[in-house]
Order: C-alpha cells, then structure tokens, then sequence
C-alpha cells in the first residue's frame, strides 16, 4: 500500500433553498465570522482555525424528517455542537431561529431544526 496523500478536512457543506439565509442563522448561532459571500456559495470561518461550514443554494433542496420514517426524505449528516449549559443554550438557538423538534432521545442532547430543515444536536461538553 502506498502512502496517504497529504489531507485536511476543510469544511462542511450544507444545501439549502437560500444559502445566504441559511449561512445568517448560523453566524447568529455559533458567532462565526463570514468568508466567502457569493450568490449561490457563502462560507463561514472558524474561529480556531478548524474545519468551518459552508452553505450552497439548491432550488430542488428537500429537508430531512426527524426523526425520518419509511419513505420519508432520510437526514444525510447531522452537526452536533458542544455546550456547557443546555437549556440557556437552547434558548439561544431558538433565538436565532432553530426550531425545537418535536422528538428528544436523549435527556443530555437537544435536538433543533435549523431553518433550512437540518437537524442539528447541542449536547453537553463533559
């Protein structure tokens, strides 16, 4: 076996209807400053010089159901997201525009919807 080619993860791309709109509710959540701002591309830097998010607009994007059931659009990817305190953090995702959802698994996760459908997991940072 030869050897691995030099790689880093750079990002994570999320579709959306409106890539800006999307990119906006997570700059209000996670605080993130804006990279590249293209009609159809935006991106969003992290701040510790990790992997960061970038949005891409789909006019035939069809959101996920959480939790997915048979024949239900199925979530391909989900981001969790560490907190120190869950409720107060909840409560800033709502804020910003995250849906509660409907279906909680877990007593130390909250599950919201971002606005263009995406589950998205707080959990709390042990």
């Amino acid at each position: 076996m030869s050897q691995r080619p030099a790689l880093r993860l750079s990002g994570v791309v999320l579709d959306a209807p409106d890539a800006r709109e999307l990119a906006d509710f997570y700059r209000r959540l996670l605080g993130w400053e804006l990279g590249q701002d293209e009609p159809e591309w935006v991106t969003l830097v992290s701040p510790d010089g990790g992997a960061g998010l970038s949005f891409q607009s789909d006019a035939g994007y069809v959101p996920p159901v959480w939790p997915a059931g048979p024949g239900a659009q199925q979530m391909m990817m989900h981001l969790d997201i560490a907190v120190v305190d869950l409720a107060e953090a909840s409560t800033h995702a709502q804020q910003a525009g995250a849906t509660l959802a409907d279906f909680q698994p877990q007593d130390d996760v909250r599950v919201h919807l971002d606005p263009a459908g995406h589950p998205f997991c707080l959990f709390l940072d042990a």
